[in-house]
Protein backbone atom coordinates (compact mmCIF):
# COMPACT_ATOMS: atom_id res chain seq x y z
CA UNK A 1 0.00 0.00 0.00
CA UNK A 2 0.96 3.67 -0.90
CA UNK A 3 0.57 5.97 1.86
CA UNK A 4 -2.84 5.78 3.00
CA UNK A 5 -4.51 4.50 -0.50
CA UNK A 6 -6.13 0.98 0.00
CA UNK A 7 -5.96 -0.43 -3.14
CA UNK A 8 -8.30 -2.87 -4.65
CA UNK A 9 -5.97 -5.70 -4.03
CA UNK A 10 -5.99 -5.55 -0.40
CA UNK A 11 -9.63 -5.21 -0.33
CA UNK A 12 -10.28 -8.17 -2.82
CA UNK A 13 -7.73 -10.36 -0.45
CA UNK A 14 -9.75 -9.33 2.59
CA UNK A 15 -12.66 -10.80 1.16
CA UNK A 16 -11.36 -13.99 0.25
CA UNK A 17 -9.68 -13.99 4.03
CA UNK A 18 -12.87 -13.71 5.66
CA UNK A 19 -14.53 -16.00 3.46
CA UNK A 20 -11.85 -18.65 3.80
CA UNK A 21 -12.38 -18.42 7.00
CA UNK A 22 -15.73 -18.97 7.42
CA UNK A 23 -15.42 -22.11 5.51
CA UNK A 24 -12.80 -23.80 7.58
CA UNK A 25 -14.85 -22.68 10.59
CA UNK A 26 -18.06 -24.36 9.79
CA UNK A 27 -17.04 -28.40 9.42
CA UNK A 28 -17.73 -29.40 12.84
CA UNK A 29 -20.71 -27.48 12.70
CA UNK A 30 -21.88 -29.21 9.68
CA UNK A 31 -20.99 -32.45 10.42
CA UNK A 32 -23.21 -32.37 13.40
CA UNK A 33 -25.83 -30.65 11.29
CA UNK A 34 -27.16 -27.99 13.36
CA UNK A 35 -29.17 -25.19 12.05
CA UNK A 36 -28.42 -22.64 9.42
CA UNK A 37 -24.53 -24.56 8.95
CA UNK A 38 -25.03 -25.88 5.54
CA UNK A 39 -26.25 -22.84 4.21
CA UNK A 40 -24.04 -20.51 5.80
CA UNK A 41 -21.07 -23.33 4.46
CA UNK A 42 -22.59 -23.22 0.77
CA UNK A 43 -23.05 -19.16 0.96
CA UNK A 44 -19.04 -19.25 1.86
CA UNK A 45 -18.26 -21.15 -1.14
CA UNK A 46 -20.80 -19.07 -3.54
CA UNK A 47 -18.87 -15.76 -1.90
CA UNK A 48 -15.55 -17.22 -3.04
CA UNK A 49 -16.25 -17.88 -5.95
CA UNK A 50 -18.12 -14.92 -6.64
CA UNK A 51 -15.13 -13.15 -5.40
CA UNK A 52 -12.62 -15.47 -8.00
CA UNK A 53 -14.73 -15.40 -11.24
CA UNK A 54 -15.51 -11.40 -10.40
CA UNK A 55 -12.01 -10.02 -9.65
CA UNK A 56 -10.21 -12.48 -11.84
CA UNK A 57 -8.70 -9.58 -13.80
CA UNK A 58 -6.63 -9.12 -10.39
CA UNK A 59 -5.06 -12.48 -10.37
CA UNK A 60 -2.73 -14.22 -12.56
CA UNK A 61 -4.49 -15.59 -15.29
CA UNK A 62 -5.96 -19.40 -14.51
CA UNK A 63 -4.86 -18.90 -10.80
CA UNK A 64 -8.05 -19.92 -9.27
CA UNK A 65 -8.88 -22.15 -12.13
CA UNK A 66 -9.40 -25.21 -9.36
CA UNK A 67 -10.87 -23.89 -6.90
CA UNK A 68 -13.24 -21.95 -8.24
CA UNK A 69 -14.25 -25.71 -10.17
CA UNK A 70 -13.72 -27.23 -6.33
CA UNK A 71 -15.91 -24.69 -4.76
CA UNK A 72 -18.50 -25.49 -6.99
CA UNK A 73 -18.50 -29.29 -6.05
CA UNK A 74 -18.38 -28.25 -2.47
CA UNK A 75 -21.61 -26.45 -2.46
CA UNK A 76 -23.06 -28.75 -4.44
CA UNK A 77 -22.37 -31.86 -2.49
CA UNK A 78 -23.64 -29.70 0.61
CA UNK A 79 -26.99 -28.85 -1.16
CA UNK A 80 -28.68 -32.08 -2.16
CA UNK A 81 -29.65 -33.26 1.15
CA UNK A 82 -30.76 -29.78 2.86
CA UNK A 83 -32.73 -28.45 -0.55
CA UNK A 84 -34.73 -31.18 -0.11
CA UNK A 85 -35.24 -30.91 3.55
CA UNK A 86 -36.14 -27.51 3.23
CA UNK A 87 -38.26 -28.22 0.32
CA UNK A 88 -40.52 -30.44 2.02
CA UNK A 89 -41.01 -28.24 5.02
CA UNK A 90 -42.13 -25.10 2.46
CA UNK A 91 -44.41 -27.31 0.79
CA UNK A 92 -45.98 -28.64 3.91
CA UNK A 93 -46.22 -25.14 5.74
CA UNK A 94 -48.22 -24.35 2.27
CA UNK A 95 -50.36 -27.52 2.77
CA UNK A 96 -51.29 -26.83 6.13
CA UNK A 97 -53.18 -23.46 4.62
CA UNK A 98 -55.08 -25.41 2.31
CA UNK A 99 -59.07 -25.38 2.84
CA UNK A 100 -60.30 -28.33 4.38
CA UNK A 101 -61.42 -30.81 1.16
CA UNK A 102 -58.28 -30.36 0.06
CA UNK A 103 -56.78 -32.81 3.22
CA UNK A 104 -54.66 -30.23 4.22
CA UNK A 105 -52.86 -32.32 7.41
CA UNK A 106 -52.60 -35.29 5.06
CA UNK A 107 -51.21 -33.50 2.25
CA UNK A 108 -48.37 -32.04 4.93
CA UNK A 109 -47.50 -35.30 6.62
CA UNK A 110 -47.03 -36.64 3.48
CA UNK A 111 -44.51 -33.59 2.25
CA UNK A 112 -42.71 -33.50 5.87
CA UNK A 113 -42.10 -37.46 5.00
CA UNK A 114 -40.78 -36.99 1.94
CA UNK A 115 -38.44 -33.79 2.66
CA UNK A 116 -36.80 -35.78 5.97
CA UNK A 117 -36.70 -39.60 3.86
CA UNK A 118 -35.02 -37.48 1.37
CA UNK A 119 -32.12 -35.59 3.59
CA UNK A 120 -31.78 -38.86 5.26
CA UNK A 121 -30.94 -40.72 2.09
CA UNK A 122 -28.40 -37.65 1.10
CA UNK A 123 -27.25 -36.69 3.68
CA UNK A 124 -23.75 -38.96 4.09
CA UNK A 125 -22.62 -37.45 1.16
CA UNK A 126 -22.02 -34.71 3.17
CA UNK A 127 -19.82 -35.69 5.92
CA UNK A 128 -17.79 -37.94 2.82
CA UNK A 129 -17.27 -34.56 0.98
CA UNK A 130 -15.92 -32.86 3.91
CA UNK A 131 -13.49 -36.31 4.69
CA UNK A 132 -12.44 -36.18 1.32
CA UNK A 133 -8.90 -35.22 -0.16
CA UNK A 134 -10.89 -33.11 -2.59
CA UNK A 135 -11.96 -31.28 0.51
CA UNK A 136 -8.64 -31.11 2.15
CA UNK A 137 -7.16 -29.96 -1.00
CA UNK A 138 -9.39 -27.17 -1.52
CA UNK A 139 -8.44 -25.97 1.93
CA UNK A 140 -4.66 -25.97 1.18
CA UNK A 141 -5.32 -24.40 -2.11
CA UNK A 142 -7.05 -21.43 -0.27
CA UNK A 143 -4.32 -21.23 2.47
CA UNK A 144 -1.16 -21.30 -0.27
CA UNK A 145 -3.03 -18.11 -2.44
CA UNK A 146 -3.42 -15.98 0.53
CA UNK A 147 0.25 -16.71 1.99
CA UNK A 148 1.12 -16.00 -1.63
CA UNK A 149 -1.37 -13.89 -3.87
CA UNK A 150 -1.18 -13.78 -7.51
CA UNK A 151 -1.80 -10.78 -8.07
CA UNK A 152 -1.43 -8.48 -10.84
CA UNK A 153 -0.15 -5.06 -11.49
CA UNK A 154 -3.54 -3.50 -11.65
CA UNK A 155 -4.31 -5.21 -8.35
CA UNK A 156 -2.20 -1.50 -7.08
CA UNK A 157 -5.00 0.99 -7.84
CA UNK A 158 -6.91 2.58 -5.76
CA UNK A 159 -9.85 0.62 -4.27
CA UNK A 160 -12.94 3.51 -4.65
CA UNK A 161 -12.90 3.67 -8.33
CA UNK A 162 -11.72 -0.12 -9.18
CA UNK A 163 -14.50 -1.52 -6.94
CA UNK A 164 -16.98 0.94 -8.16
CA UNK A 165 -16.37 0.40 -11.96
CA UNK A 166 -16.53 -3.62 -11.11
CA UNK A 167 -20.07 -3.23 -9.54
CA UNK A 168 -21.12 -0.94 -12.54
CA UNK A 169 -20.25 -4.07 -14.66
CA UNK A 170 -22.06 -6.52 -12.62
CA UNK A 171 -25.05 -4.18 -12.73
CA UNK A 172 -24.86 -4.15 -16.36
CA UNK A 173 -24.82 -7.82 -16.78
CA UNK A 174 -27.72 -8.09 -14.50
CA UNK A 175 -29.27 -5.42 -16.61
CA UNK A 176 -29.08 -8.07 -19.80
CA UNK A 177 -30.32 -11.06 -17.70
CA UNK A 178 -32.93 -9.49 -16.43
CA UNK A 179 -33.81 -8.25 -20.39
CA UNK A 180 -33.62 -11.26 -21.57
CA UNK A 181 -35.57 -12.80 -18.51
CA UNK A 182 -38.78 -10.18 -19.17
CA UNK A 183 -38.81 -11.08 -22.69
CA UNK A 184 -41.41 -13.74 -22.00
CA UNK A 185 -39.94 -16.59 -24.17
CA UNK A 186 -40.31 -20.37 -23.49
CA UNK A 187 -37.28 -20.43 -21.24
CA UNK A 188 -38.37 -17.70 -19.42
CA UNK A 189 -38.10 -20.02 -16.17
CA UNK A 190 -34.04 -20.52 -17.19
CA UNK A 191 -33.89 -16.87 -17.75
CA UNK A 192 -35.24 -15.55 -14.94
CA UNK A 193 -32.67 -18.19 -12.27
CA UNK A 194 -30.30 -16.47 -14.79
CA UNK A 195 -31.07 -13.23 -13.88
CA UNK A 196 -30.58 -14.48 -9.70
CA UNK A 197 -27.32 -15.73 -10.20
CA UNK A 198 -26.31 -12.67 -11.74
CA UNK A 199 -27.75 -10.44 -9.56
CA UNK A 200 -26.34 -12.29 -6.16
CA UNK A 201 -22.93 -11.97 -8.36
CA UNK A 202 -23.56 -8.25 -8.06
CA UNK A 203 -24.54 -8.57 -4.54
CA UNK A 204 -21.53 -10.14 -3.86
CA UNK A 205 -19.18 -7.61 -5.47
CA UNK A 206 -21.05 -4.90 -3.43
CA UNK A 207 -20.19 -6.70 -0.30
CA UNK A 208 -16.22 -6.66 -1.32
CA UNK A 209 -16.76 -2.81 -1.84
CA UNK A 210 -17.97 -2.73 2.27
CA UNK A 211 -14.95 -1.66 3.69
CA UNK A 212 -13.68 0.61 1.39
CA UNK A 213 -17.09 2.25 -0.16
CA UNK A 214 -19.78 2.24 2.91
CA UNK A 215 -23.11 3.31 2.39
CA UNK A 216 -23.22 3.84 -0.96
CA UNK A 217 -21.84 0.20 -1.13
CA UNK A 218 -24.56 -0.74 1.58
CA UNK A 219 -27.11 0.83 -0.78
CA UNK A 220 -26.05 -0.93 -3.67
CA UNK A 221 -26.21 -4.36 -1.53
CA UNK A 222 -29.86 -3.80 -0.60
CA UNK A 223 -30.87 -2.97 -4.08
CA UNK A 224 -29.12 -5.74 -5.43
CA UNK A 225 -30.57 -8.54 -2.73
CA UNK A 226 -33.92 -7.43 -3.35
CA UNK A 227 -33.66 -8.12 -6.97
CA UNK A 228 -32.05 -11.42 -5.56
CA UNK A 229 -35.05 -11.96 -3.02
CA UNK A 230 -38.09 -11.51 -5.81
CA UNK A 231 -36.35 -14.07 -8.02
CA UNK A 232 -35.46 -16.64 -5.47
CA UNK A 233 -39.19 -16.40 -4.77
CA UNK A 234 -39.77 -17.18 -8.38
CA UNK A 235 -37.15 -19.91 -8.34
CA UNK A 236 -38.62 -21.89 -5.25
CA UNK A 237 -41.62 -21.86 -6.45
CA UNK A 238 -40.46 -23.29 -9.58
CA UNK A 239 -38.96 -26.45 -8.02
CA UNK A 240 -41.64 -26.92 -5.74
CA UNK A 241 -43.80 -26.86 -8.50
CA UNK A 242 -42.21 -29.42 -9.65
CA UNK A 243 -41.62 -31.37 -6.84
CA UNK A 244 -45.63 -31.93 -6.68
CA UNK A 245 -45.86 -32.76 -9.57
CA UNK A 246 -43.59 -35.77 -9.07
CA UNK A 247 -44.71 -36.63 -5.48
CA UNK A 248 -48.76 -35.94 -6.59
CA UNK A 249 -49.19 -39.92 -8.28
CA UNK A 250 -48.62 -41.74 -4.74
CA UNK A 251 -50.90 -39.24 -2.79
CA UNK A 252 -53.54 -40.17 -0.48
CA UNK A 253 -54.92 -36.99 -1.30
CA UNK A 254 -54.32 -36.20 -5.19
CA UNK A 255 -56.66 -33.19 -5.35
CA UNK A 256 -54.49 -30.94 -2.19
CA UNK A 257 -51.81 -32.04 -4.50
CA UNK A 258 -53.67 -30.14 -7.34
CA UNK A 259 -54.78 -26.86 -5.58
CA UNK A 260 -51.13 -26.84 -3.96
CA UNK A 261 -49.51 -27.06 -7.18
CA UNK A 262 -51.64 -23.75 -8.54
CA UNK A 263 -51.00 -22.46 -5.76
CA UNK A 264 -46.99 -22.38 -6.79
CA UNK A 265 -47.55 -21.23 -9.99
CA UNK A 266 -49.46 -18.34 -8.33
CA UNK A 267 -46.50 -17.35 -6.58
CA UNK A 268 -44.08 -17.68 -9.25
CA UNK A 269 -46.57 -15.46 -11.53
CA UNK A 270 -46.50 -12.68 -8.54
CA UNK A 271 -42.64 -12.50 -8.22
CA UNK A 272 -42.26 -12.39 -12.08
CA UNK A 273 -44.83 -9.15 -11.94
CA UNK A 274 -42.61 -7.78 -9.38
CA UNK A 275 -39.56 -7.92 -10.89
CA UNK A 276 -39.54 -4.80 -12.73
CA UNK A 277 -40.24 -2.95 -10.08
CA UNK A 278 -37.76 -4.10 -7.93
CA UNK A 279 -35.50 -4.08 -10.76
CA UNK A 280 -36.32 -0.39 -11.87
CA UNK A 281 -34.85 0.85 -8.28
CA UNK A 282 -31.85 -1.58 -8.65
CA UNK A 283 -30.65 -0.73 -12.25
CA UNK A 284 -30.35 3.47 -11.48
CA UNK A 285 -26.49 4.27 -12.55
CA UNK A 286 -25.15 6.43 -10.36
CA UNK A 287 -26.38 2.99 -7.45
CA UNK A 288 -22.62 1.93 -8.59
CA UNK A 289 -20.70 5.44 -7.79
CA UNK A 290 -18.88 4.58 -4.60
CA UNK A 291 -16.54 7.73 -5.36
Amino acid sequence: MAGDVVTVGEVVLGRIRAQAEVLAGLDAAVRADEPDAVHRMRVACRRLRSAFRTYRGLLAPGATDELVAELRWLAAALGRARDREVLGERLAARARELPEECGPEQVAAELERWGTAEHRRIWPEVPAALDSPRRRALADGLAALLADPPLRGRADRPAGPELARVAAREQRRTAERVRAALDDGDEQDVALHEARKAAKRARYAGETALPAAGRAAARYVERMKAVQEVLGEHQDAVVASAALREQAGSSREPFGYGVLYGRQLAEAERARRALPEVWKRAARPELARFA
